[in-house]
């Protein structure tokens, strides 16, 4: 059951900056890095990384999370790591020199749910087993249903 909780809720985490973004336009659009280079060249993140999004996401956890049973914290904190994995994803992709938007299936969303299902497991009554089952879960749900969502 909690890997389904985690499941649903990464995926809200996953959802909530895209709905805020068409919902919100260019208010509060600000980018994370703050349009920060590095000696690559490259932004540390991108501009579609922005506090917006970050906040959307752990809202919307928290706010979801009751419903499911969970703590409104415990929700907080999976939404903000969701976002800090998918921090270290793009972080990942611009020193690759990826372009923006770029997709790269496993490296997009691995990080994303690996980190709260790591670093909560035992809130969430997790083994080892069971976070990196729940992050495979979240994986191969992104997996089937960007082609979805690109369209």
């Amino acid at each position: 059951m909690a890997v389904l909780q985690l499941l649903v809720l990464l995926t809200l985490a996953n959802a909530a900056p895209v709905a805020a973004s068409r919902l919100c336009g260019d208010l509060w659009r600000q980018p994370i890095d703050g349009g920060l280079r590095l000696r690559d060249e490259a932004p540390l993140f991108g501009r579609s990384k922005t506090w917006r999004g970050l906040a959307a996401a752990t809202l919307a956890c928290a706010l979801a999370a009751p419903a499911l049973g969970l703590a409104w914290t415990l929700g907080a904190q999976v939404g903000a790591l969701a976002m800090l994995g998918d921090l270290a994803a793009s972080f990942v992709k611009r020193r690759l020199k990826l372009p923006a938007g770029a997709r790269a299936p496993r490296l997009d969303s691995l990080p994303e749910a690996l980190l709260p299902a790591w670093c909560l497991r035992e809130d969430l009554g997790f083994g080892t087993g069971e976070a990196l089952l729940a992050a495979l879960g979240f994986v191969l749900t992104v997996r089937l249903a960007s082609p979805l969502l690109y369209r």
